[in-house]
């Protein structure tokens, strides 16, 4: 699902449109943008000359290959782009009496319900009019909200001259207003090369305390997934892979069937069933996702005119891809199961099973007090650190503090007196206090499992006790094999001699012995002494046990 391939596309698409800058103003790109002015500047810069260039497309064509760049002629833009704004109604928060007198309108943050829906400006074309959504790509998840589809939409032109003019002109019309909260600009294009889609998405929020925060998406999905062999050959891997999981469903229930509520006692048998159930998402993923390629593929290709929307691919890519992470994730985990035969494994998961007591207690504790900390660390430094800017950024924050990546000059800066307490404090409390006692319950158990191994008190593990059984059978097998031939060579021979030596038809009492006859007789008592050497060791082993009773 993932190549090197994927990477570099990314990485040449990210640096043609993120690390661009604006002619005469090496420091404005779009990472740099952070008021409507420098926006206007990267749209009417980069943008433009990363989406054209001296030639565009004559049905389908490039043509003056000798005046594009590589990167152009390595990459064909699909469709058009589309650019799409959301934004917020007046009075959507409510301003201080006091204040009212100085600030009439209020701007709120973006929500479902704060959004405005009416048409604004010019009030001519879709860019000044709201329009809803046709798609079912998923809504946006940004750094200050969720924004769904739909929108004040406009789609650019395939001449230069005519999308900057429509720049100029949304510009000079204020297109961008206070209510503004979002604006998404979306594209997609296409590698030959290596055939794979590059579906890229810009986007600008603008928080309600001002300024603009920007973020970008870029997704390279292959979408036409079978080309070429080795893609058949994937795809005959993925129809082994259902066959097997048919096979592994059938006879997981058959065990739940046979042992009932003890199957569940098992943590692997949960982890099987997990398996199972991540593997059956998987394919249905998958399948729901070739069956959109197929509907919707075609249409999007045939669409040179219009935007085409391959978004809503590309997060089905995502997901499918999430999926099958999670679920090589755990089949790997899998592994411990079958390799407990191992000393050194099978120390390491006893370890682990018989301290998981003591370490859920320790957990419960450390989090405790690592929480505290994190709540101590965002109250006083959330407003002017950024590692500390949200909860979850100083839970993260702490968590580098005891990997070794701090700024201590930053805490320090916030508050001279609570910075350095919290962090000395937190760092004793924290690194050299719980983590040490953290690794001190494992140490300590791992000695007593090893103590438990040292004197022949190793638990039976499912491989090594099936690997043994499987041998024991065997070799009673070939030992009881080997044991009916014998019984049936001393019967012969006892009959023989029998016969020989105490016939009653027989009157002498002297009887010559051949060299064969006295051959067998001495392999005859060999036998005898052999299975009194064996009943010896099995009365031995009973008395032992008796013994030890």
């Amino acid at each position: 699902m993932v190549n090197p391939h994927m990477y570099y596309l990314n990485k040449v698409m990210s640096s043609l449109f993120l690390d661009t800058s604006v002619p005469g103003e090496e420091r404005t790109n779009f990472k740099s943008i952070r008021s409507v002015t420098d926006f206007w500047k990267f749209m009417e810069g980069p943008l433009l000359e990363g989406l054209y260039w001296d030639s565009w497309y004559n049905n389908q064509q490039l043509y003056n290959l000798k005046n594009s760049s590589r990167i152009y002629y390595e990459n064909i833009l699909l469709g058009v782009p589309r650019v799409r704004q959301l934004k917020v109604r007046n009075n959507t928060c409510k301003v201080y009496s006091s204040f009212q007198s100085l600030m009439s309108e209020c701007y709120g943050k973006y929500t479902s319900a704060n959004e405005d829906l009416s048409n604004f400006g010019l009030q001519i074309n879709t860019e000044w009019r709201y329009s809803t959504s046709n798609t079912n790509s998923p809504w946006h998840w940004g750094f200050l909200g969720v924004y769904r589809n739909g929108g004040y939409i406009f789609t650019l032109s395939k001449s230069k001259s005519e999308t900057k003019n429509k720049f100029i002109d949304l510009r000079l019309n204020s297109w961008i207003t206070r209510g503004t909260r979002v604006i998404f600009i979306d594209f997609s294009l296409y590698n030959a090369n290596v055939n794979l889609f590059c579906i890229i998405r810009l986007v600008a929020e603008f928080p309600a305390t001002g300024g603009i925060l920007t973020s970008w998406q870029f997704y390279s999905v292959k979408l036409l997934r079978y080309v070429s062999y080795y893609d058949y050959f994937i795809a005959s891997c993925e129809i082994t892979f259902c066959i097997f999981l048919f096979v592994f469903t059938t006879q997981e229930v058959k065990k739940i069937k046979e042992f009932k509520s003890a199957y569940f006692k098992s943590i692997w048998n949960w982890l099987e069933l997990l398996l199972l159930l991540l593997c059956f998402v998987a394919v249905s993923f998958n399948t729901y996702y070739n069956v959109q390629i197929f509907l919707l593929l075609g249409q999007l290709l045939k669409s040179t005119e219009k935007y085409s929307d391959f978004y809503f691919l590309a997060c089905w890519h995502i997901y499918y891809n999430n999926m099958i992470a999670i679920t090589i994730f755990f089949a790997w985990i899998k592994i411990f199961k079958f390799i407990s035969f191992n000393k050194t494994m099978s120390q390491l998961s006893s370890t682990l099973s018989r301290c998981i007591k003591d370490i859920v207690g320790f957990a419960i504790m450390f989090f405790i007090i690592f929480f505290a900390y994190a709540q101590l660390g965002f109250l006083v430094f959330g407003s002017q650190v950024d590692d500390f800017s949200t909860f979850q950024n100083s839970i993260f924050a702490q968590f580098r503090i005891v990997l070794g990546d701090f700024n201590f000059a930053g805490i320090q800066q916030a508050n001279p007196i609570l910075g350095p307490i919290y962090f000395i404090t937190f760092i004793f409390f924290v690194f050299f206090v719980l983590l040490n006692m953290f690794l001190a319950i494992i140490n300590d158990t791992y000695s007593e499992v090893k103590a438990d191994y040292s004197i022949g008190r190793r638990p039976d593990f499912e491989l090594g006790k099936m690997i043994k059984q499987s041998y024991k059978n065997v070799l009673e097998k070939f030992r009881l094999k080997k044991e009916i031939q014998k019984a049936e060579q001393m019967k012969k021979w006892k009959e023989r001699l029998e016969k020989k030596y105490y016939s009653m038809e027989i009157q002498d009492d002297y009887q010559p012995v051949t060299q064969e006859e006295f051959r067998e007789l001495f392999l005859y008592a060999v036998e005898l002494e052999k299975e009194l050497h064996y009943i010896n060791l099995k009365l031995n082993q009973v008395v032992r046990k008796v013994s030890a009773l």
